[in-house]
Order: structure tokens, then C-alpha cells, then sequence
């Protein structure tokens, strides 16, 4: 369960601006700050229901927009490629490879 949300919210940094400021408020009221349905339904004068509806929505656009755009696996094997130069570089005195590194590092 611990990793649905952490990837969920790894989703949400990538497309946070693709939601609505209702959409972005309540999943950050669940998903980050823990709060349960009812409170929320309670704060932003809804119904529970109404609450639940829209967070499984945003889950599902989440996962949508990952499907199609491909944001976080990129960002991923972005983070993957600079950690494996940077193991390289620490068992290697490979000066391309310095130059290529800091080049990716900069853009």
C-alpha cells in the first residue's frame, strides 16, 4: 500500500498541473496530509462520496497521463543513468566519459 501512494505521488509531482485546483487540493489532503474522507468531505463542504469519486478520478488520469506521456518512467531512467555514470566515475578515470556526465548533468 505504501508504495501505490508513494507512486502516486511521484505521478502527482510529474502532473500536478494537469488537474484542477479541486482535484490538485483533495488528492494533497489524502494522498500527502493524511487526512481521511470524511474530514475531507467535512472542510470542503461535500459529500463523502463526492470526495471519494473525484480522488479515484484523479487516480485514474494519473495513471492515464502516465500511460500516454511517459513523464515519470523518463524521469526514472534519467535518475538511473546519472547514478550509474556517477559509480562509473568513482571506479573509471574515463575523461569523455567526465565530460559526457557533467554535459548531462548541466541541461
Amino acid at each position: 500500500m505504501l508504495e501505490k501512494i508513494t507512486h502516486l505521488n511521484d505521478l502527482f509531482d510529474c502532473y500536478e498541473p494537469l488537474l484542477t485546483n479541486k482535484q490538485r487540493e483533495l488528492f494533497k489532503l489524502y494522498y500527502q496530509h493524511d487526512y481521511s474522507l470524511g474530514e475531507i468531505a467535512e472542510q470542503s463542504d461535500v459529500s463523502r462520496q463526492a470526495v471519494y469519486d473525484t480522488l479515484k478520478r484523479v487516480t485514474s488520469l494519473l495513471y492515464d497521463y502516465e500511460s500516454k506521456l511517459k513523464l515519470l518512467a523518463k524521469e526514472q531512467l534519467i535518475e538511473k543513468t546519472i547514478n550509474d555514470m556517477e559509480d562509473i566515475l568513482t571506479t573509471d578515470d574515463d575523461i569523455r566519459l567526465r565530460e559526457i556526465y557533467k554535459n548531462l548533468i548541466k541541461s
